[in-house]
Formats: structure tokens, sequence, C-alpha cells
């Protein structure tokens, strides 16, 4: 079964034990072992392993893991070291220059951010190589849904940054007001010009844990 390695382990532990989770561990045991997925399985859960429910302070909510060979370790948005930062990344990376005077590195691995409380989830947690979306509706999100639910119920206030349509989705899950949900468009290069350039989340995300009393976010990354 999943073993996490901190506080979600026991927070999920109903969900890794539900019907639609051991009926999604069938579907992806049948995948591994027949097609190219990403990311590698031991990587799958690296946005829980990475930040524990108590320390998180953002949450980045992605759509599904990068379909292409090499980029997907767990984390939304990120790639592993040696991987060119794919276009969404660097729209990412141009928005934080833009809003923070953040300087480009030369990797796209956002492991810096999850160590400061930096949830980096998406929606579904697997992919098949070169097909975007191609695991969604197989129990993934009902999954994230209970994660997105457990955070909304924290009394600590949490900074959600929810860009496109698949993460808006998840908006009507945080309903308690003490919160902070951001929206805008998908980072992509079909969407970034309609609404996330220009967003300001960062320094918006920043703003509001000073107001309550956390420390912000450094969102700069380190040259690897």
């Amino acid at each position: 079964m999943v073993n996490i390695g901190n506080s979600w382990d026991s927070i999920l532990a109903d969900e890794f034990k539900s019907p639609y989770y051991l009926q999604l561990r069938e579907f992806l045991k049948r995948e591994y072992a027949t097609q190219t997925i990403y990311p590698d399985m031991y990587d799958i859960f690296n946005a829980l392993k990475y930040t524990a429910y108590e320390d998180v302070k953002a949450v980045i909510i992605g759509q599904d893991p990068y379909h292409g060979e090499g980029q997907a370790h767990g984390l939304c948005f990120s790639v592993k070291r040696g991987i060119a930062p794919p276009p969404s990344l660097q729209n990412i990376f141009k928005e934080l220059q833009n809003d923070v005077g953040f300087r480009i590195p030369n990797n796209g691995e956002l492991t810096d951010w999850t160590k400061q409380g930096v949830l980096l989830l998406n929606a579904v947690l697997t992919v098949r190589a070169g097909q975007a979306n191609s695991h969604r509706g197989k129990g993934w999100e009902k999954l994230t849904d209970a994660v997105i639910r457990k955070l909304n119920e924290r009394e600590k206030p949490i900074v959600f940054m929810l860009w496109g349509r698949n993460a808006k989705e998840k908006q009507a899950l945080i309903t308690n007001s003490h919160h902070l949900v951001l929206t805008a468009a998908h980072p992509s290069p079909l969407s970034a010009y309609n609404g996330f350039f220009g967003c300001r989340h960062f320094s918006t995300a920043n703003d509001f844990l000073k107001y309550t009393g956390q420390q912000p976010i450094d969102w700069s990354v380190s040259d690897k």
C-alpha cells in the first residue's frame, strides 16, 4: 500500500482503503505493466512526500503530469534537473520575473518551493507517454479532492493558486473564508496571455502570508 512517510498517511488512510482507490490501483498496475507511464511509480506521491499537511502554506494545482520522457517527477509544473523547462514553466518564470523580480534559473526543478510549504499538486497524478489527460476520470480526482478538503479544514490560512479549468474545478471544495483563493488562466502558451500574465499571484500570496503572520515564500529557484 501507499507509504508517503509523513502526516498524509494517517490523514488519507481511509482514501487509500476505499473501493475507488483500490480500483485505481489495479488500473495503474496494468498501465505500468503494459504502457509507458509518467512519472516513475516511486515518484507519484512526491508532492505529498515533500510537503507534509501541517507545513502547507500555498497550493498550486496543475492538470496532470508532463507526458514527455524524463520530465515528470511528481510535482506539478516542475521538471528534473537537466530537463529543459517546458513552455508552461517558462511562462511561470516570466510572470515571476515581472511580479517579484525573479531571476531565471538554469533549471526547472521546484523542490526549493516544496521545502517552504508549497504543495505542487496535480489534479491527476499519472499519465501515458505522449497522451495528456489520458488518466483523467480514473479515480485520481477523488483522491486529490480529498487532499483539498482536508486542507480546507485547516485553521491556519492557506493560499490556493488555481490556474486553468482543471484547477478551477477544485474551487468549490475551498469553503473556509480564512483561506485565499487566487484564479487565473493556465500558463500554457495557448492561454497565458488570457489572464495568467499579469495575475501577480506570487506577490499576492506573499502579502497574504505576511498578513496572516506567516513567513512569505522565497520564490527563487537555485541553479543546479
